[in-house]
């Protein structure tokens, strides 16, 4: 029997025009320094994009005051119970976009956007051959875990996508093109941005993958690997079938493994995975040329 836990992670946003995001930016922050839960919030111009973490009794305030606001109403919010914060700090920053695009044309999710699959519709058309999976992360979430057979993009940002797109997928805008991302905001952009590039037939994954992964019909079925997530967890299982699998690799060994560290070198910083023992024999540096520039540092 498993033991409910004090704590949750509340994933959500939408896209509503905010008429001051700066005067809410400062209100929100001080509301949720008040309340104690810890996090990041996006605010734009645009609407809100928040991870946050709290008490159970604390989450189910904050999500009960934000509906309270006629904006939210209809905010959905992505529940996982946890032993205890995801977040150290509260942050609630007023941002130009909520994800940022940068793409020359307005891009509005409630004007322009792809069709919106539930998890059971989306696991239907992962099976189809005539479907194009396109992952719309970035390359190191997409490392270790994605859908089965999806593309990977070469990108390390999500401001790379429209010029990916058009040198990479052109060929590709008379096909049915399937989309997703770890909780769906950025499907949101990436399907308006396709359908205005002029392909055919695109639909993104609703709720995105955390979404999937708890669909009690779908079971993250098809998906191989855990889906990287922006806290203090880093990544979180999805698929719950016994097809489960670890599709990532350390970078030193090469060993199986899906476990993320960052490097210890600072002015690198760079996420890598890397089993137990390679990080006690390469003390955390995700190169020979990385720990270099730290051992010389330390003896000049």
């Amino acid at each position: 029997m498993t033991t409910k836990q004090e704590y949750r992670i509340l994933l959500y946003y939408k896209f509503v025009n905010i008429p001051d995001p700066e005067q809410f930016t400062a209100e929100h922050l001080q509301y949720c320094k008040d309340l104690g839960v810890k996090g990041r919030i996006l605010i734009a111009s645009e609407g809100i994009n928040g991870t946050l973490s709290g008490t159970v009794e604390q989450t189910e305030k904050y999500m009960n005051d934000l509906k309270a606001n006629p904006l939210f109403s209809d905010i959905v919010f992505k529940i996982d119970e946890s032993e205890g914060h995801a977040f150290k700090k509260m942050f609630v920053r007023h941002k130009k976009e909520l994800v940022t695009f940068r793409y020359e044309e307005p891009l509005d999710p409630n004007v322009i956007g792809g069709k919106r699959l539930s998890p059971e519709e989306f696991h239907e058309l992962l099976q189809q051959d005539d479907v194009i999976v396109l992952d719309g992360r970035n390359s190191y979430e997409y490392e270790i875990g994605h859908f089965r057979g999806a593309i990977r993009p070469d990108v390390e940002s999500f401001r790379e996508f429209p010029e990916w797109i058009r040198n990479n997928m052109s060929q590709f805008k008379d096909k049915k093109i399937l989309t997703y991302c770890t909780g769906g905001i950025r499907c949101e952009k990436l399907t308006g941005f396709m359908i205005k590039e002029g392909f055919q037939d695109v639909a993104q994954l609703e709720g995105g993958i955390v979404t999937y992964g708890k669909d009690p019909k779908v079971k993250g079925h098809l998906w191989d690997g855990k889906c990287y997530v922006f806290d203090e967890r880093i990544s979180v299982p999805i698929n719950r079938t016994e097809e489960d699998v670890v599709i990532a690799k350390c970078i030193h060994c090469g060993k199986t493994h899906d476990r993320y560290i960052n490097c210890a070198n600072p002015t690198c910083n760079k996420q890598h995975v890397c089993c137990e023992e390679c990080e006690e024999i390469h003390q955390s540096f995700c190169s020979d040329e990385c720990r270099d520039v730290i051992m010389a540092a330390k003896t000049n």
